[in-house]
């Protein structure tokens, strides 16, 4: 990505690639090991504003591109997907509010995010994954307010956001029209945090479910208006799917790396792995589809920061992008041999970071139904 980018961001950039050497990149292990979450890292990100790349400029952010953003979060996603993940679901957090919140909403989350706060999207719940209708958490409306009802599992950020975009349905018999979404700050009496998930990958990132018990939110915490909870959403993740795109092509740049510079140093029939034709075919492919998805995430993000429709463009980059960083690790895995499959290596770890991908912002049978009713919708 870095070749598209301003000029501007490419000086970015550069202190990003140090950042993650320095900080990031060899400390990671320990956390991927642990399970524990990094804080220390987050809070160096912080210093350097890489929790503000999606605020806007006119809330205290940098004035970013999309595209300049993303090439910084490739960056962070080559060194540790998880960490990468972190900084992009506080944006995706944020995303609902710029998208339909007031501007009160939009100066209390940036400001927010400014003191060192993360955000969060809290939209799937136990039974209701890729059908969000079929939610079953409740926000009552009683006198100036509303009361908040349910659990939320899988949400990234979890327990250590500032704030939460929580949808919850206003009208219960509504299904996905009876959804609302609302504003919910950290420390709210009744939020609280559930079960934290013991993840295959991605986990020096927060995961876990957010609970809400008579968790009684003012009628200013309404983002839009009753019943649009399930559009903002859907717009959310519209934006978001390229973003996910984004880190898949970091995963699949960082196992193209690894696999060549492993491949240099590996000698077998006395030469180089890499001397060998089926190898570099390998490597060509690898590189094709890396490249292919970059320009799909640049191209999906371009169409955003022009205010054109992107729907269907950023489902494209999300599922062609996490489907391709699975198979650059896999293939990472095989150049790497034995090696490989050994937690010794850092090539394994890649493989099940990459698998998350496919899976949230919506699932890649959930993408191929979007891109087939838009392409359907356009024929």
């Amino acid at each position: 990505m870095a070749y598209l980018i301003s000029e501007e961001a490419q000086e970015l950039l550069g202190m990003v690639k140090e950042f993650c050497e320095k900080e990031v990149k060899e400390q990671s292990k320990e956390y991927d090991r642990t399970g524990a979450w990094p804080r220390e890292i987050y809070e160096k990100a912080m210093e350097m504003q890489l929790h503000m790349l999606e605020v806007p400029e006119a809330y205290g952010g940098m004035g970013l591109s999309r595209v300049d953003a993303a090439a910084l979060m490739e960056e962070m996603a080559k060194a540790d997907a998880g960490f990468a993940t972190t900084i992009s679901a506080s944006g995706l957090g944020l995303k609902p509010v710029l998208l339909a919140g007031n501007e009160e909403q939009k100066r209390r989350v940036c400001q927010l995010i400014e003191e060192g706060g993360l955000g969060a999207f809290c939209l799937t719940e136990p039974g209701a994954g890729s059908d969000p209708g079929a939610g079953k958490a409740t926000a009552q409306k009683d006198g100036d307010g509303y009361i908040l009802n349910g659990r939320k599992c899988f949400i990234t950020n979890g327990s250590v956001a500032a704030f939460y975009c929580v949808a919850a349905k206003t009208d219960k018999a509504g299904g996905a029209k009876g959804l609302s979404m609302f504003l919910v700050e950290a420390g709210t009496p009744g939020l609280s945090f559930g079960h934290e998930e013991d993840k295959l990958g991605i986990r020096g990132s927060n995961t876990c479910d957010v609970v809400l018990e008579n968790c009684r939110v003012p009628a200013s915490a309404l983002i839009g208006q009753e019943g649009q909870g399930y559009a903002i959403a859907m717009q959310t993740l519209d934006q978001a799917r390229a973003w996910m795109g984004c880190l898949s092509v970091g995963v699949a740049q960082r196992g193209l790396e690894e696999a060549v510079s492993y491949g240099r140093e590996r000698v077998q029939f006395g030469r180089s792995i890499l001397a060998n034709q089926g190898m570099q075919f390998k490597v060509a492919d690898m590189a094709i589809q890396i490249e292919t998805a970059r320009q799909m995430v640049a191209h999906a993000l371009t169409l955003m920061d022009q205010g054109l429709p992107h729907g269907r463009e950023s489902a494209i980059a999300k599922c062609y992008a996490s489907d391709i960083a699975m198979k650059t690790a896999s293939e990472a895995i095989q150049i790497f041999g034995g090696y490989g499959y050994s937690r010794e290596y850092p090539v394994e770890k890649l493989l099940r970071d990459a698998k998350i991908f496919q899976i949230f912002e919506g699932t890649n049978e959930i993408q191929r139904i979007v891109i087939a009713n838009h392409t359907i919708g356009r024929l």
